[in-house]
């Protein structure tokens, strides 16, 4: 048996495997992958059903274990010169009475960094930079996947198909890859009866990034950390969060949780795309809630946000068993 190579040169320069690999899905988990593959020499393509990558959404919070990535990749400089590090969340009530602090400063201690606050889009330009262009074909939504021992194999609604040896299936929680897979597994009987029901959510979320705002009038941007304040609804089934960003922005949240009437009401209008156009009601719907600072309302940071930069989503919530089988694995950011 032959021993493994764990010098810390082998990690800076592998040995690429002559392996072919299919990524679906350029979102983050998909594009984190493929720039992985990219730095270690693996030859890959990413297909995206989309036409092209739109970078919506509010803040990301990064935890102190995935900066190591960022390290390997060679953008952890670029993440934190674009991010703001919170010790510390606080909350409130609709009165703008602070009731809660939450401490995250242990994660410096247990992993050398505190959790930083960054805007998605501005997260999704620094990791798209690392994938060159032609690595990625759009407008490729997925119909099939096959596998066997010699091989995967995707067809797409376009008519082209496409052969690699591994396929990872990164395209989102209505996955094309795991709806194939999962057929395959249920046809052999392989397939856990709880990865076979419905993806059901419970909670719709609608995310903002407003443009950059005056310091002076909104004197916590100063600051050298992010400010995160939440209000809990009073007798009302939402929630509402603001962070601060590195570039005077503030990126808001509103999260509304659903009752199972309401629930089956909002499936009608199930999307999975990020985008502006089913955000407008629920805009309505949430203007005159309060935030903590300024004496301002989720109205007044949604007069501040460009349009094309509000969007709704819902939330999914599930527990997989099954991620991988064969050659094809399931990966998710």
């Amino acid at each position: 048996m032959s021993s493994l190579d764990l010098t810390a040169d082998a990690y800076k320069n592998p040995t690429p495997t002559k392996a072919r690999i299919i990524i679906v899905g350029a979102g983050i988990g998909g594009m984190i992958f493929a720039a992985l593959m990219e730095r270690a020499g693996i030859e890959y393509q990413v297909f995206e059903r989309a036409r092209e990558v739109k970078p919506l959404g509010s803040a990301l919070s990064i935890g102190s274990n995935v900066m190591p990535l960022f390290e390997q990749l060679g953008i952890l400089d670029e993440i934190l010169e674009n991010a703001k590090p919170f010790g510390f969340s606080t909350g409130y009530n609709e009165n703008r009475e602070k009731t809660r602090t939450l401490d995250y400063s242990p994660s410096e201690k247990i992993g050398g960094f505190l959790p930083h606050i960054i805007s998605r889009p501005t997260l999704v330009d620094i990791i798209s930079k690392l994938v060159p262009t032609d690595k990625i074909l759009f407008s490729k939504k997925i119909l099939s996947c096959k596998q066997d021992d010699e091989g995967v194999m995707i067809s797409c609604s376009d008519g082209s198909t496409y052969r690699a040896d591994i396929l990872v299936g990164a395209d989102g929680a209505y996955s094309g890859v795991r709806q194939n897979l999962y057929k395959q597994l249920q046809t052999e009987r392989r397939l856990p009866r709880g990865d076979s029901a419905l993806l059901p959510f419970n909670s719709t979320c609608l995310v903002g990034q407003t443009r950059p705002l005056d310091p002076e009038v909104f004197t916590h941007l100063k600051d050298d950390h992010t400010w995160f304040e939440t209000i809990i609804g009073e007798n009302k089934p939402y929630a509402w969060i603001t962070f601060t960003t590195k570039f005077n922005t503030i990126c808001w949240m509103v999260l509304e949780q659903l009752d199972s009437e309401s629930s089956k009401e909002s499936d009608t209008f199930r999307n999975t795309e990020w985008g502006p156009e089913a955000a407008e009601a629920m805009c309505k719907q949430v203007k005159d809630f309060p935030v903590p600072r300024n004496n301002m309302t989720i109205g007044d940071l949604i007069e501040h946000t460009p349009k094309e930069y509000i969007s709704k989503v819902m939330l999914e919530e599930k527990l997989f068993e099954t991620w991988h089988s064969g050659r094809t694995v399931l990966i998710g950011d």
